[in-house]
Formats: structure tokens, sequence, C-alpha cells
């Protein structure tokens, strides 16, 4: 018998490992300068990014992405639950969110080289300025769909503060949390390349424009190619530590779906 994560894994991987070789096949014979043959971007992809390249390129985004990711988690879920725990405060920062909200970070790449210049500091500041908005939206809409039999039962029997946010609210509002964060990551690879296109010397943005702009069409395939593999590989990740962190709630969905 096969287990089952690796039947999952296969059927997941079916479809991309066709596509590929579908792909390698029809564009065997390929001699349009831009679209070069898949065998071309696979030779340039093993002599640049399993070499040095990964170490100045993929490593910087790597960590610019996670430095904003990580601070937008953190901010999106303090600020999304207290204004998720206070009708008032709700209303009162609803605007504001709307109207900030509604602004393209990459709008503000501009202003932001101005003021911090063209340093990591402001690559940074961008993620941050994107991936908060899902965190945070979904954390003030996960805190107020909590069970109110069970917040009125965390008052009856006294349990405020931090016991309260530890045991009953980040719980209740984790599957929505979650969510927010797969799509702040999401938003996140974005606009960290986005930033490195703009101004950069390292990087996997950066390292694209580059070949675009020196006519080096097969090294620029293969610097999309290994954008989607990094993009996979995070993607990867972050499901294990969704599977870790809401182990119990699918747990308990698993048994509702048997009763």
């Amino acid at each position: 018998m096969i287990p089952s994560f690796l039947r999952k894994l296969v059927v997941e991987l079916a479809l991309p490992l066709i596509l590929f070789a579908l792909l390698y096949a029809l564009s065997a014979d390929s001699t349009n300068f831009y679209f070069p043959p898949l065998a071309a971007v696979l030779e340039k992809f093993n002599g640049l990014w399993l070499g040095p390249r990964f170490f100045s390129d993929v490593v910087p985004s790597f960590q610019r992405l996670m430095a904003g990711y990580l601070i937008a988690s953190l901010l999106g879920t303090a600020i999304g639950i207290v204004i998720g725990s206070h009708a008032g405060v709700r209303r009162a920062a609803e605007p504001v969110l709307e109207f900030f909200r509604a602004v393209p970070p990459v709008a503000m790449i501009p202003l932001l080289i101005m003021s911090m210049g063209f340093g990591d500091a402001m690559k940074i500041t961008v993620i941050v300025a994107g991936a908060i908005w899902p965190i945070l939206l979904n954390t003030v809409e996960g805190v107020k769909a909590v069970d109110s039999v069970l917040d009125d039962t965390c008052r009856t029997y006294q349990i405020k503060g931090l016991a309260r946010l530890w045991h009953f609210i980040l719980p209740a509002a984790s599957p929505q949390i979650i969510v927010g964060m797969r799509l702040g990551l999401s938003i996140g690879i974005v606009l960290m390349v986005i930033s490195e296109m703009f101004a950069a010397l390292d990087g996997l943005g950066s390292a694209i424009i580059y070949f675009q702009r020196s006519y080096e069409i097969p090294q620029m395939w293969s610097g999309v190619l290994m954008l989607g593999l990094f993009g996979f590989g995070l993607s990867m990740a972050f499901r294990l530590f969704e599977h870790h962190v809401l182990g119990w709630y699918y747990g308990m969905r698993n048994l509702e779906r048997k009763s």
C-alpha cells in the first residue's frame, strides 16, 4: 500500500510534470529569439542558479521577503485582534483602513526610494505595505466571528487578558488568520520581485530585469523558472506550517464529516 501523503504528492505533481514535459517537447525546435527551447533555459539554469547566483541573488531575496512577511504577520495579527475585539475601534478605523488598502504598494515605491533610499529597508517596507492587509482584515473577521457562547463562558469564568487571548481568541480566529497569512505570502513574493526590479543590485527581480535589458533571454527565462520554484518551495513550506498549527482544526473537521 502506498502511504496517503505519497499519493497526494503524486497527484499534485503529475500535472506540472506533464506540462513541463510537453513544453520541453514543443519548444525543442524553437528558433524564436524571445522564446528559446526549454533545453537552453535549463542549461543556463544549471550554470546560474545552482551555483554562486543562488547565494548572491536567491538568498538576499529570501531574507527580504521573510523580514517583510514576518513584520506584516505580527503587525497585521496584533492590530487585527485589537480592531476585531472592539466594535468602537472597528467603526473608527474602518474608513482609514479602506483608504490605505486602496493605495497600491507599488505606487509608494518612488516615495519610499526618495525617503528611504535604495537599501533593504525600502524593499522590506514595500513588502509589509502589501502583505499586511489580507492578514489584518482576515484577523479582524476571525476575531469578530468567535463563538458567542464560548465568549460568554470566558466572561463568566473571569478568563481575561492574555489567558483569554491565548486560549480562546487566537485558537478561534487562527483558521482565518492562516488564510490571511497565505494570501499575504503570495502578495509579498510579488512585491519582493517588483521592488528589486525598481532598485536593487541583487535579488531575483534584479537578476531577471538585468538579463532582460542585456537581451540574455535564456538567462532571463531561467530566472523566471527559479522564481517559480522559489514560490513553490515557500508554498509547500507554508502548507507544512499550516497543518502543524491547524492540526486540531482539520482533525475536528474530519470527525464532523465522519459523524
